[in-house]
């Protein structure tokens, strides 16, 4: 039960296959509503919503945006005309939304996966300056390795899934990093610009995927000096960009040769790992509160 009544309305954004709060985001959804939010679930393309009801938009669970990328950026521009703010920033999210991004951090000197931008019609050719090299081939605006391709260079089998890749995208081409197999590939979670907690994420047994629904698993752990370093210089790079509202964000990368190279920025609808940091979830609603006071 709510501490006191509550008097904002909140939509948890979240999408058609999760119309419910997922058990890592319970303890957040109960704090807010322990400092007065109502935390109403919604689905983010559902045309009977009316988001005009809402005081804000906290975006979560929204995890099909990528296959619907025009759909997304016209949702953002409908809640910015009627003046519903979202948590993150609906610029942020844009810019967020395509991969382009790391192009951009790298611009910068963040040290990112050397990553080489593609259409689907020239892949054959940029893949033919990377002869015998393990790769991994993705959309720029992709998300849970949706529609991704790991190989190598020569192989008949890879290079007929590479002409059978959706030719409407654009996509990265990176080396595929074996430490993310041997070491496992790091989440840091950043919270209004403080770091909050970490996770260290590996694949099942013969995968190279870290996700959840491969069978990947996540652990706690503490990351050394260097390694927040590098991952709050990435942050500092976004805010130069022009991007310096950053409520959440989740920093995934890899340690090559004692570098922490940035993989994404996660500052859409990253899972969080709150189940297991309980004093997260309620710093996290705190923030979200504050915002909403701030209106």
């Amino acid at each position: 039960m709510s501490a006191h009544p509550a008097s904002r309305r909140l939509a948890v954004a979240t999408s058609a296959d999760y119309p419910s709060i997922q058990p890592d985001d319970a303890h957040l959804a109960t704090s807010l509503e322990r400092l007065g939010l109502q935390p109403i679930v919604c689905v983010w393309n559902d045309p009977d919503v009316d988001w005009s009801t809402f005081d804000a938009v906290l975006i979560r669970t929204i995890w099909d945006y990528f296959k619907h990328h025009a759909a997304f950026p016209a949702w953002l521009d409908r809640l910015d005309q009627l003046g519903i703010p979202t948590i993150n920033d609906s610029r942020l999210l844009r810019w967020n939304s395509d991969k382009r991004y790391l192009l951009e951090l790298a611009e910068r000197g963040i040290d990112i996966i050397p990553t080489q931008l593609s259409s689907a019609h020239e892949l054959h050719g940029v893949l033919a300056g990377m002869p015998a090299q393990q790769v991994v081939i993705k959309p720029t605006i992709s998300g849970g390795a949706w529609h991704t391709l790991r190989g190598t260079v020569g192989n008949e089998n890879f290079a007929q899934a590479v002409t059978r890749l959706p030719r409407e995208y654009d996509y990265l081409v990176q080396p595929f990093v074996a430490e993310v197999v041997s070491d496992g590939e790091w989440s840091l979670l950043y919270f209004g610009g403080e770091f909050s907690h970490a996770v260290i994420k590996r694949p099942a047994a013969g995968d190279y995927r870290v996700q959840g629904e491969y069978g990947g698993s996540a652990d706690p752990i503490v990351p050394n000096a260097a390694t927040l370093a590098a991952a709050e210089r990435a942050l500092a790079a976004v805010a130069d960009i022009g991007h310096e509202d950053q409520a959440y964000v989740r920093v995934d990368g890899v340690i090559c040769a004692g570098r922490f190279l940035i993989m994404e920025l996660e500052l859409i609808e990253p899972f969080l790992h709150l189940a297991e940091y309980p004093a997260a979830a309620e710093r996290l609603a705190q923030l979200v509160a504050a915002r909403l006071k701030e209106d």
